[in-house]
């Protein structure tokens, strides 16, 4: 499988004139995302805390497709930033089309482990920070007539996986806050959700890494409980959720608002 190659799923101009701002682009299904998005002939700025990943990151988008790409520093947690960073970002390239929030998640452990400061930084680099991007960029889209706004969220929004309870309570806030907006934003706007399964990432590798230190499970018995729950029997590419974020960008794609799409080989037991 080579989805930015022979098997790429999308026109390589189904994008071309839109803008769009990847959050937490340095790595894992951000990078990919914005990798697909510049595939289909965005013009992609890429957003994270690390100036050289994300200008390293334009570089690969530059191979990839025929828009124009650029980074932007901006940390999600300090929310005062965000309205200064944006507004320079669209004198200088542009009204943005495209809106995928997306932020790495908290730490592992039992909820009751945590206090309640520790759901402040989580929040506001999610849900605070989404709202607050959501609010800037919501009018210039209902004035050129077309929106689209993503969160890469979790399937514990449907059901809560154990050991995660904060990014759980985090997730299903995101997920109830999107639905809400859903019947509020003007017609030619959408917000969606896409639910990310066990996916190869870093983030994946780190959680593997708590239960085994919390446990004693052995990294690779902790990948095997995963796994049997997964009927594909494998973990998802981040490329396979990116072509669901952007699927959900597309033109094509306005008559679908307000759900949320698992990514999870099949995980999830709910309909």
């Amino acid at each position: 499988m080579d989805l930015l190659g022979n098997d790429y799923p999308y026109s390589s101009t189904a994008l071309s004139g839109k803008h769009v701002l990847v959050c937490g682009a340095s790595k894992g299904i951000g990078a990919a995302t914005a990798k697909m998005m510049a595939k289909a002939g965005a013009d992609v700025t890429v957003s994270a805390r690390s100036h050289d990943d994300l200008v390293h990151l334009c570089e690969e988008l530059t191979q990839l497709g025929s828009g124009q790409h650029a980074p932007l520093v901006l940390d999600l947690e300090d929310t005062s930033s965000i309205q200064p960073a944006i507004q320079i970002l669209v004198e200088q390239r542009g009204p943005i089309h495209i809106l995928v929030n997306n932020a790495g998640g908290p730490p592992g452990g039992p909820l009751l482990s945590n206090s309640v400061e520790d759901f402040e930084a989580p929040f506001k680099r999610h849900l605070h920070a989404a709202h607050t991007l959501t609010q800037i960029l919501a009018p210039a889209m209902e004035e050129v007539g077309f929106g689209r706004i993503i969160q890469i969220i979790s399937t514990s929004v449907k059901e809560p996986i154990p050991n995660i309870g904060l990014s759980n309570t985090l997730r299903g806030a995101m997920a109830s806050w999107a639905k809400s907006l859903s019947r509020e934003l003007a017609p030619c706007i959408t917000i969606n959700n896409v639910l990310p399964g066990f996916t190869d990432t870093g983030r994946l590798g780190s959680l593997a890494s708590s239960i085994h230190q919390r446990t004693g499970k052995s990294i690779e018995d902790v990948h095997e409980g995963w796994m049997s729950q997964v009927p594909i029997n494998r973990l998802i590419d981040p490329l396979e959720t990116a072509s669901a974020i952007t699927f959900l960008a597309l033109p094509a794609s306005g008559g679908i608002r307000g759900v949320s799409l698992a990514v999870d080989g099949g995980r999830l037991r709910s309909i």
